[in-house]
């Protein structure tokens, strides 16, 4: 099996652009969340997908999941790179880097990496505590707090 330690975590903004512009028609996005029981949830997954394919054409972006429901993350890399992939990024789209983060994901793109040889695999870090964050956290506090249009009003 790989090492974990030979996987690459993209931590800083300025890898994150690097590596972006490095990314090249062909290589591969892959969102990665828990799973749910709910198909509204995975569906705004799939969402998000969708706006990232507006910022970055070309790019194959995809979703899996860890746990709960398909695809998981085993298929789609391996999809991804029937389809041609040679580097693919796998993105935990978690807010704070716990265990599917730190543990199963990394040993997920170990056993990949296995399975494809010459295949470049990296794992990016959660969101994290971005500064970016505090307004969305005060967007939605100021939108709990606003009145309801009455009917008149709307």
């Amino acid at each position: 099996m790989a090492s974990l330690q030979s996987l690459h975590f993209v931590t800083s903004p300025e890898k994150k652009i690097l590596y972006a512009e490095r990314v090249e028609q062909g290589d591969a996005i892959i969102l990665v969340d828990h799973g749910s029981r709910r198909p509204e949830a995975n569906a705004q997954l799939e969402e998000l997908a969708n706006l990232l394919v507006e910022r970055r054409p070309g790019w194959s972006i995809r979703c899996a999941h860890l746990e709960i429901c398909a695809p998981h993350v085993a298929d789609v890399v391996d999809g991804c790179v029937r389809d041609g992939a040679r580097t693919i990024f796998l993105h935990p789209f978690f807010l704070l880097p716990g265990r599917h983060a730190r543990d199963d994901l990394p040993r997920m793109a170990a056993d990949a990496r296995d399975r494809h040889p010459g295949i470049t695999i990296h794992v990016t870090e959660t969101v994290g505590l971005d500064p970016k964050l505090v307004e969305i956290v005060l967007d939605r506090i100021d939108e709990a707090v606003r009145p309801e249009p009455t009917p008149h009003e709307s």
